[in-house]
């Protein structure tokens, strides 16, 4: 069973990117034979957050964090509470966080969502003060440092100051070489340039280019229709022998967006009851591929810049 829970989790780390529904389904599983492992549960909340299970993820990473005690993923609950239209439960969150206990990269991710939040809520000029910490100015390449500058410059757009959130996408592009957001057409928007309306100008013209070489090859193609239609029959049947290996697949994963917890302020009082309201049996969804068999990998922890500047923990919110 280990070895079923474990190539499970595998294949929803390797899926979550470029599939997140079948990633969930995946963390689903495993979560049917180790309801009770935190690392499983943890996997089910990451899953469903990117598949956009808002509901099921707050649920799966309260639970995380019951079994663990750890403020990992506060960044992605509060995260969820906005995207349930719930902008001022992120708020309160991020003022209720012991940031004694986050790492930096979790201190500035969740203070991130918070100023969103703020904008959610209509206070921009409240949203850029809560971003102005000294971490903005720091020296650093980590991808925080990036996405930071963009969500500063994002809130600054919000409160109308244009030519401030120029500079600041600016400054969030030239740190940002992995493209982890989107701040260089930000900027290329901001100064009138349509990226969308390039796309279109060169699509059509390659359509163009194309048509007159169609029309010459028309009449030679024209004698083959009659040899390839009889091939093409032979085809249609194919892929029908594979529908059997999914049947195990559909039963029971109706169920897991049903949970729901009371508000994470009483999360204390229901520690032990949680940890069992998951599916019960069910059939997991098919092994994966030997190439998810390679472990996951976790990223490491930034050190604090000091400045002049409050830290991301201190803002206030």
């Amino acid at each position: 069973m280990a070895e079923r829970v474990a190539r499970h989790l595998v294949a929803t780390g390797h899926l979550i990117d470029e599939d997140a529904p079948l990633a969930l389904e995946h963390a689903i599983a495993a979560r049917r034979l180790a309801s009770r492992i935190a690392s499983v549960r943890e996997a089910v909340g990451l899953a469903a957050y990117r598949a956009g299970e808002w509901q099921t993820a707050i649920s799966e990473l309260r639970t995380y964090q019951r079994l663990t005690g750890r403020q990992t993923h506060l960044a992605v609950l509060a995260d969820c509470e906005r995207a349930l239209g719930r902008p001022e439960k992120a708020v309160d969150m991020f003022r209720a966080a012991d940031k004694a206990k986050l790492t930096q990269t979790e201190a500035i991710e969740l203070l991130i969502v918070a100023a969103g939040a703020r904008g959610d809520l209509g206070q921009r000029d409240a949203a850029v003060a809560m971003l102005q910490v000294r971490e903005l100015t720091a020296d650093s390449a980590e991808s925080w440092a990036g996405r930071l500058r963009y969500a500063y410059a994002d809130a600054l757009l919000g409160a109308g100051r244009t030519e401030e959130a120029r500079e600041w996408f600016s400054r969030a592009a030239e740190i940002d070489e992995e493209g982890t957001t989107d701040a260089a057409e930000r900027l290329l928007e901001l100064d009138g340039v349509n990226l969308e309306d390039d796309e279109d100008e060169d699509d059509e013209d390659g359509e163009s280019g194309e048509s007159g070489a169609d029309g010459d090859e028309s009449d030679e193609d024209y004698e083959d229709d009659e040899e390839d239609g009889e091939s093409d029959e032979d085809d249609d049947d194919l892929d029908d022998d594979d529908d059997d290996d999914d049947d195990d697949d559909d039963d029971d994963d109706d169920d897991y967006d049903d949970e729901e917890d009371d508000d994470y302020e009483d999360s204390d009082a229901d520690d032990e009851s949680d940890e069992d309201d998951v599916d019960g049996g069910g059939a997991p969804v098919d092994d994966v591929d030997d190439e998810f068999d390679d472990d996951l990998d976790a990223d490491g922890v930034p050190e604090r810049k000091q400045d002049e500047r409050p830290a991301a923990g201190d803002a206030q919110a």
